[in-house]
């Protein structure tokens, strides 16, 4: 019997049981608050444009990590209901 988890369910565990995807979330949402401040100018500066980039790309890796991280608690979880 397969014990399968919402991916909603299972990011709620992780946040309450996991340090590293604490960790790895709250970077992202600070990456996105960044991203906010920068979005609501009218205007970026060189300096801020490549700022934005380097946000926009550290929030996908974060994001990419926190997936990889959910997938391998995910393989533990059904490997130990099997």
């Amino acid at each position: 019997m397969s014990c399968v988890i919402r991916e909603a369910e299972l990011r709620d565990q992780l946040l309450k049981e996991n340090a590293e995807y604490r960790r790895l979330a709250a970077e992202h949402q600070s990456c996105d608050h960044e991203l906010e401040g920068l979005s609501n100018k009218h205007f970026l500066s060189d300096d801020e444009q490549i700022q934005e980039k380097t946000l926009k790309k550290k929030k996908l890796m974060l994001k990419d990590q926190m997936y990889s991280l959910m997938q391998e608690v995910r393989r533990q979880i059904e490997a130990q209901s099997r």
